[in-house]
Formats: C-alpha cells, sequence, structure tokens
C-alpha cells in the first residue's frame, strides 16, 4: 500500500544574521530522493521510445488512400509497439533485479535497524536510474509513518522522512493498517521471505483492497524480468496466487 499523502519534512537551517535557526516545510514532489546517492546506477534508455515513435512514422511514410489497409496497418503497427514495450519493460525489470544486491527483508531489517518499528512496505524504486529501496515504517508509538531509503548495493541507509497525511480518511486508514500489521504473525520481512522462492522480492506491501487487511501482496520478478504477485497471509504466512493482478 503506497500511500496517497503529502510528505512534509522540516529542516532547520540557520540564518547568516543572529545564527537563528529557522524551519522550513517541504511537501509532496519537492521532497528529494537520496536515488542520486545510490551505488546502483541504472542505464535508462530514454531514447527507446524515440527509436520506436520514428520506426512507427516510417512504417506509416508508405500509407495509402485505402482506409481498410490503413486501419490493419496501424492495429499492427500498435500490436509491435505493446510488444517492443512490454520487452523493454521485461528488460528494465530483469536490470533491476540484477543490481539489487540487497533482498527486500534485508533492506526491511536496515530500516527497522535505523528506525525502530513496524515496516509496512517495501518497494524496490528506480528513480532517474538510481535505484533504492524505499521502506515505510510505522514508528513505536504506532502514529508516525517514516520512509527510509536502503541503498540496494551496500544495505546502508541514504535518507529517511517523515510522512504526514493531510486528509482525516487517509490518517484513519493509516491508522488502521499499522494496527493490522502491529498485531499480525507475520511481518513485512517474513513476508518478502516466504514468497522468496517464487522470484526475486521486488515489493512487499499491505493488501488494503477488502474491508479486512488479512495479507501482504508481495511482487516478485524472474530473471528474465516477468512479474508475478502473490497473498502472504498474515497470520499463517501461506503463499498463494494474486489472482487480482491478472
Amino acid at each position: 500500500m503506497k500511500r496517497n499523502i503529502v510528505i512534509a519534512t522540516i529542516a532547520a537551517a540557520a540564518l547568516v544574521s543572529g545564527g537563528t535557526a529557522t524551519a522550513f516545510a517541504l511537501g509532496g514532489d519537492d521532497e528529494p530522493s537520496a536515488a542520486g546517492k545510490s551505488s546502483v546506477q541504472l542505464k535508462n534508455d530514454d531514447d527507446r521510445g524515440d527509436r520506436y515513435d520514428d520506426r512507427d512514422d516510417h512504417d506509416g511514410a508508405d500509407d495509402t488512400d485505402d482506409d481498410g489497409k490503413d486501419d490493419a496497418r496501424d492495429d499492427r503497427d500498435d500490436a509491435r509497439e505493446d510488444a517492443r514495450e512490454a520487452q523493454g519493460d521485461k528488460a528494465e525489470n530483469a536490470a533491476e533485479v540484477k543490481g539489487a544486491k540487497v533482498g527486500a527483508a534485508e533492506a526491511i531489517a536496515a530500516a527497522l535497524k535505523s528506525t525502530p518499528g513496524t515496516a509496512v512496505s517495501a518497494d524496490l524504486d528506480d528513480e532517474n536510474g538510481g535505484l533504492i529501496w524505499d521502506v515505510d515504517v510505522v514508528g513505536k508509538d504506532g502514529r508516525t509513518w517514516h520512509s527510509v531509503e536502503i541503498d540496494p548495493g551496500t544495505g546502508k541507509v541514504l535518507g529517511s522522512h517523515v510522512e504526514r497525511d493531510d486528509d482525516a480518511d487517509d490518517a484513519a486508514e493509516d491508522a488502521r493498517v499499522a494496527s493490522a500489521v502491529k498485531g499480525a504473525s507475520v511481518s513485512a520481512g517474513e513476508a518478502a521471505k516466504a514468497a522468496s522462492g517464487k522470484g526475486a522480492v521486488t515489493s512487499v506491501d499491505v493488501d488494503d483492497d477488502a474491508a479486512r487487511v488479512g495479507s501482504w501482496d508481495v511482487e516478485t520478478t524472474s530473471a528474465s524480468g516477468a512479474e508475478a504477485h502473490w497473498s502472504v497471509d498474515l497470520n499463517s504466512g501461506k503463499v498463494t496466487v494474486d489472482r487480482s493482478e491478472d
């Protein structure tokens, strides 16, 4: 469950005159990511889409006035483009899995060592080529949410900040999820270990679509880049295929 929130972090800055410290609030997309400091920097093929567009333009250069033929050609072009994009996505997924030497369970453990509490989610994120583990931790007070960024190459903490809700409904939902996870027999790290036999774990999250929080939603990626989703029961640890993602 990646939360739809406004992130607020208070940063202290000393003013030149008088040496008085003033706090500034950063919110939303203004919160800087530590991905640029990650030891795992992937090569993003940003030109891939442009090459596809150029190829499609060339394919369309020979269009005739026959509407039927044009429609059929467009359908073929769309199908080829979809296939190329899917292949490219799988290649990117495979590169991320290969680059992440630190697994989900290890990243969660590192985050909890830095910020004691209960892990609610962990996601392997690629931000402008920088790969990080983003781990959400609810503090020991049961209310404060922390986002802890872990280097997937070294396991070191790259940064952390406090997340705050700007909506009462979101706050209530977060409290419900935090309570369910805190009382669960199977932790996020244990869920990651339980599903690790299915592939490289790239995401551990709370499945909160139902009225009752009853399982972890774990995403795995194969060496070829194919993704799969699994449900891990919060109490028994039983791993089953998540059909809702089909």
